[in-house]
C-alpha cells in the first residue's frame, strides 16, 4: 500500500511539474517575441473571418492561420480574398472538431514554423474558453497569445464548467497526445 502511495505522489509531482512549466515558456516566449508574429482565426463564424480580414489589414507581413471544420474552408478563403489577402499569407486547416482541436492541431505547425507569439482571434462570448485552452495547449510548446474579441450580438460568455472540462481535455493532451474528443460520437476520431 506504501508503494502504491508512493508512486501516486511521485506521478502527481511530476505532473506539477510538468505543468508548472508552461508559465515559464509562456514568459520566456512573451520576453523573446513581445510583438505577434500570425495571426491565428478559429472558425465556425464567417464574421470572424471578415474581421480577421479587416485587422490583417494593418498587419500585412504576417500570415492568417485559420482552424474549421473542413466544409467551410473554401467560404473561408473567399472570404480572405475578397480582402485582399493573397493566397500565400493563408494557412488553412480543417482536422479541428472542437476548439480543444482547433489548438492541438496546430500546436506543432505553430511551433515548426518557429512562432513564439501569436494574435488569437474569436468571438468575445468565446475568448475565455479559448484563451484557457491556447494558454495551455500552446504555452506548453512555448508560444504565447494576444487574444482579440470579435464583438457579438446577444451571446452570453460560455460557461465556467465548459472551460475547466476543456482544460482538463487540454492537459489530457499534454500527457496522453488525445483530446478525448473520440469519446464523443458526434464527432470525428481525433
Amino acid at each position: 500500500m506504501k508503494r502504491k502511495q508512493r508512486l501516486m505522489w511521485l506521478v502527481l509531482a511530476i505532473a506539477f511539474l510538468l505543468i508548472s512549466i508552461i508559465p515559464v515558456r509562456i514568459a520566456i516566449a512573451f520576453y523573446q517575441t513581445p510583438v505577434p508574429q500570425a495571426i491565428f482565426v478559429l472558425g465556425s463564424d464567417a464574421e470572424r473571418m471578415r474581421f480577421a480580414a479587416q485587422f490583417w489589414q494593418s498587419r500585412q507581413n504576417l500570415d492568417i492561420w485559420v482552424s474549421d471544420f473542413a466544409w467551410n474552408l473554401d467560404v473561408d478563403r473567399r472570404i480572405f480574398l475578397q480582402y485582399g489577402v493573397a493566397e500565400a499569407k493563408l494557412h488553412l486547416d480543417g482536422r479541428a472538431t472542437d476548439t480543444v482541436t482547433n489548438f492541438t492541431t496546430l500546436a506543432g505547425d505553430f511551433a515548426h514554423q518557429r512562432l513564439q507569439h501569436i494574435y488569437l482571434i474569436t468571438s468575445d462570448y468565446h475568448l475565455r474558453r479559448a484563451r484557457a485552452i491556447a494558454t495551455i495547449v500552446l504555452g506548453s510548446q512555448g508560444i504565447v497569445v494576444t487574444p482579440v474579441a470579435v464583438a457579438s450580438q446577444n451571446q452570453r460568455s460560455e460557461s465556467l464548467v465548459r472551460v475547466l472540462r476543456d482544460c482538463g481535455r487540454s492537459f489530457l493532451w499534454i500527457f496522453v497526445g488525445r483530446t478525448g474528443s473520440s469519446l464523443n460520437p458526434r464527432l470525428n476520431s481525433e
